[in-house]
C-alpha cells in the first residue's frame, strides 16, 4: 500500500465501508469519508460530508483520495473530477506477487491472489477470494467481482465488470466496458460494450455508456 497515513474515502455506501476496515486494519486513519447522497450512506458510517455537487468549495488539496464505489462508472465520473493524489490498499489476508504492478486508487480485498506479472490500473476493484493469474493486463475502473477466475495471459479492458464467480480462460481479451455476468465461462474474445452470460459466455446485447464515447 501507498505510504501514508491518513487516506479520504469518496462513497459511503458498502465497498466504502469494507475499505475503511482495510485501510485501519493496516494501521491508516480515516478522517474524512465523503458521498454525493449522504442520507443514503451506509447505516455504519457517520458524520459523512456532502460530496462535490452539494460542495461550493471542495476540499481537493489534502489526503489522497480511494474512491470506494463499485459502480464503475459512478468510479470513472468521481475520480475524473478529483484533483488530488489517490491510495491505494491491499487487504492483509491477500496475496499480490512483487513482481506485478497495482495503480493508485485501487484496492485488493481479502483472500485474493494476483500471480506475478500482472498490470493492474488505477481505480480496480479485486474482489474478495478473485484469482486473478500471470501476466495478465486489467485496465482501468474494472470490478473483478468475489471468487472470479482469470487466468494467464487475460486481458480485461477499462471499465469492464467481470460478475462473481466467472471463469476466464487463458489468453482471452475481453473489451472495455463490457459486463460479464456471474458465473459465466469465457472461452473466446468479448468485443467492447458487450453484455455476456452463460456457460459458455454469449453475448445477449450491447451496452455503449455515452459518458465514456465522447
Amino acid at each position: 500500500m501507498n505510504k501514508t497515513d491518513t487516506v479520504r474515502l469518496y462513497g459511503a455506501g458498502g465497498h466504502s465501508q469494507i475499505i475503511k476496515l482495510l485501510l485501519e486494519q493496516n494501521g491508516v486513519s480515516v478522517n474524512e469519508i465523503f458521498d454525493d447522497n449522504p442520507s443514503k450512506s451506509h447505516p455504519k458510517f457517520k458524520n459523512i460530508i456532502p460530496g462535490i455537487k452539494h460542495h461550493s468549495s471542495f476540499p481537493y488539496e489534502g489526503a489522497p483520495f480511494i474512491v470506494g464505489i463499485g459502480d464503475n462508472m459512478h468510479r470513472y465520473k468521481i475520480a475524473k473530477v478529483l484533483t488530488s493524489g489517490f491510495a491505494k490498499a491491499i487487504h492483509t489476508t491477500a496475496v499480490v506477487d512483487p513482481s506485478s504492478i497495482l495503480g493508485d486508487g485501487s484496492v485488493v480485498y481479502a483472500g485474493a491472489v494476483i500471480q506475478p506479472n500482472t498490470y493492474i490500473g488505477k481505480h480496480v476493484i479485486i474482489n474478495t477470494l478473485a484469482s486473478v493469474d500471470h501476466d495478465n493486463i486489467i485496465n482501468d475502473f474494472v470490478h473483478i467481482s468475489p471468487n472470479v477466475t482469470l487466468c494467464g495471459l487475460v486481458e480485461i479492458g477499462e471499465g469492464s465488470h467481470i460478475g462473481a464467480g466467472a471463469v476466464v480462460i487463458p489468453k482471452v481479451k475481453i473489451g472495455k466496458w463490457c459486463t460479464i455476468g456471474a458465473g459465466a465461462v469465457i472461452i473466446k474474445d468479448i468485443p467492447n460494450y458487450a453484455v455476456v452470460v452463460g456457460n459458455p459466455g454469449k453475448i445477449i446485447k450491447m451496452n455503449y455508456p455515452e459518458s465514456v464515447l465522447v
